[in-house]
């Protein structure tokens, strides 16, 4: 069976940051959140192919093929501001 979500580019992005560190992929995160909400179904098979690299090293793999003018659009003040660029909250006075 497939199921197709339409996820704002967003949410993706926070979905797939929340599975890697969980080392798992997308797909795998949503079959264990479904597992959470399905008692009595069979479990799928462990996965054992878990990356074990340090954090910054799957984010800078990650980020390689990233073109510099999408990076120069990033805010610089992402950081200090991450509740206004998550969830909209006003921003804070620096």
């Amino acid at each position: 069976m497939t199921v197709r979500l339409d996820l704002p580019p967003e949410r993706e992005a926070a979905w797939k940051a929340l599975a890697q560190a969980h080392g798992l992929s997308l797909e795998q995160w949503f079959l264990h959140l479904a597992d959470q909400y399905s008692p009595g179904l069979p479990s799928p098979p462990a996965v054992d192919d878990q990356d074990q690299r340090p954090i910054w090293e799957v984010i800078s793999e990650n980020m390689k093929n990233v073109p510099p003018e999408d990076l120069a659009l990033l805010p610089k003040d992402g950081a200090s501001q991450i509740d206004h660029y998550l969830y909209g909250h006003p921003k804070r006075d620096q």
